[in-house]
C-alpha cells in the first residue's frame, strides 16, 4: 500500500494549482508552440494517433477553464493564471488553424465529437478568457471546427450530450444552433433516469462513473445555459439540479478515510476525473446544504494526492501514463490512449472558486472519515421521485 503524508489544509489550494499545472502544461505549452504532435507520446492498446491529440487538448481545457476565468486573490497564483490563459489561447489557435501542423481532427471517425464537446464545454466554462479574448480569425476557426462535427452521428448513450454541448456553445455566442440536437439529448436522458440521482448510460444502467465523467456535468451546464429557450426545457431544470445535488452527495460519501474509492466500471484510467461532478457542484455552490464545502475539499485533496503521487503516473518527460494508481497499462480499454487520460484534470474545477470562498477555508472530516473514526455523521436519505 502506498503511504503518503497528507499535506496541511492551508496548503491545499497551492497543491491543487501546482498539480493541475503539472498535468496540463505539457499539453497546452507544446500545442501553443505547434509541437504537440511532435512531442506527445501516444500509447495504448491500439493506434489512436488520429484522435489522441484532440482528446488531450479538449479535456485539459475542460478542467482548467474555471481557474482561468477567475482572477486570483494571490498575486503569484494570478501571474501563473495569466500565463496559462495566454498559452491556452495560443493552443486553441494551433488546434483549429487548418495551416497548423497541430490542426486537430474534428471530422474523421466518431471520436472527434466527444472531445470537440469537451472543448466546447471549456469555452462555456471560460467565456471571457478562453473564447472572448480570441481574435476574430481564431473565433471563426473554432466555429468552423466545431461545426464540422455535425457530420458525426453520436451513439445512443451519453454521446447525445456531446452534440448538445456543442450546440449549446453556439447558442452561448449567438451563432446559429440546432435545438433538435439539444432537445433529443435532454429528453432522452429524462427517459434514462433510474432514480436516486443516477442516470443510465443509454437504456441500461452501468455501474461506472459516466454520471460524473459526462452525464451530470453536461446536463447541468446545458440546462443552465440554454434551458430558458423553451418551456418544456425549463420544466426539466429542477429535476436535473436536484439529481445533481444528490449524486454529488453520493460521490462525497464514496471517498474512504484513506482517500480511495470503489474501482468499478470502465474508463477507470481517468483517475480522479471520477470526481468531476463533485468538484463542479462545489464550484457552483450546489452541494447539499448539510455538506460542509471544506470537507469536500479535504476529501478530494486526499484522492488527488493518493493517485497523482503514485509512482509511474507520469513518464520521464511529464506526460500521463495509462493506469489508475501509477502505471498500469493493462487497465486501459481499447479506446484509451495517452490523450484520453487528461480527463483527470476536471477534478480541479473548484479552483474557479476564489481563495476566500468557504470551500478553501478551514479543515473538516469527510463523511467516511467521520463514520469510520467513530464520530457523528449524517444519516443518508435517498432522493425520491
Amino acid at each position: 500500500m502506498i503511504k503518503i503524508k497528507r499535506i496541511q489544509s492551508k496548503n491545499h489550494r497551492r497543491y491543487w494549482v501546482n498539480t493541475m499545472l503539472q498535468i496540463v502544461l505539457p499539453v497546452i505549452e507544446a500545442l501553443s508552440e505547434r509541437r504537440l504532435k511532435e512531442q506527445m507520446p501516444i500509447k495504448g492498446k491500439v493506434d489512436r494517433t488520429d484522435v489522441s491529440h484532440l482528446e488531450a487538448f479538449g479535456r485539459s481545457l475542460a478542467g482548467i477553464a474555471p481557474w482561468l476565468e477567475t482572477i486570483s486573490e494571490d498575486g503569484e497564483e494570478n501571474a501563473m493564471r495569466v500565463r496559462a490563459a495566454e498559452c491556452a489561447r495560443c493552443a486553441i489557435d494551433a488546434a483549429t488553424d487548418p495551416g497548423s501542423p497541430d490542426f486537430m481532427n474534428f471530422s474523421s471517425g466518431f471520436q472527434p465529437i466527444v472531445d470537440a464537446a469537451f472543448f466546447a464545454h471549456a469555452l462555456i466554462r471560460s467565456p471571457k478568457e478562453l473564447y472572448g479574448k480570441l481574435n476574430n480569425r481564431v473565433k471563426q476557426n473554432v466555429i468552423k471546427a466545431l461545426k464540422s462535427t455535425r457530420s458525426r452521428k453520436p451513439g445512443f448513450s451519453n454521446w447525445l450530450l456531446f452534440s448538445a454541448m456543442i450546440e449549446t456553445f453556439f447558442y452561448s455566442i449567438g451563432e446559429e444552433w440546432d435545438p433538435m440536437r439539444v432537445d433529443f439529448a435532454l429528453k432522452q436522458h429524462e427517459q434514462w433516469y433510474k432514480g436516486d440521482g443516477l442516470y443510465g448510460d443509454g437504456p441500461e444502467f452501468h455501474m461506472d462513473y459516466y454520471n460524473s465523467f459526462v452525464i451530470q456535468p453536461m446536463l447541468v451546464d446545458i440546462i443552465e445555459t440554454i434551458g430558458e429557450e423553451y418551456e418544456d426545457w425549463e420544466r426539466l431544470r429542477e429535476g436535473i439540479i436536484n439529481r445533481a445535488i444528490r449524486y454529488a452527495t453520493i460521490q462525497e460519501r464514496s471517498i474512504s478515510p484513506e482517500g480511495t474509492f470503489p474501482v468499478v466500471g470502465r474508463s477507470i484510467a481517468y483517475r480522479f476525473g471520477v470526481f468531476q461532478h463533485l468538484s463542479q457542484m462545489a464550484l457552483q455552490h450546489r452541494l447539499m446544504e448539510e455538506l460542509d464545502p471544506s470537507q469536500v475539499r479535504c476529501a478530494l485533496t486526499a484522492v488527488i494526492q493518493r493517485l497523482v503521487e503514485a509512482p509511474g503516473t507520469f513518464d520521464e518527460k511529464g506526460w500521463l501514463q495509462v493506469g489508475f494508481c501509477g502505471y498500469q497499462p493493462d487497465i486501459g480499454e481499447m479506446y484509451i490512449s495517452t490523450g484520453s487520460l487528461y480527463l483527470c484534470s476536471t477534478v480541479f474545477l473548484a479552483l474557479g472558486l476564489p481563495e476566500s470562498d468557504p470551500f478553501w477555508q478551514g479543515e473538516a472530516a469527510w463523511t467516511s472519515l467521520r463514520a469510520w473514526s467513530g464520530q457523528s455523521f449524517l444519516i443518508d436519505h435517498a432522493l425520491r421521485s
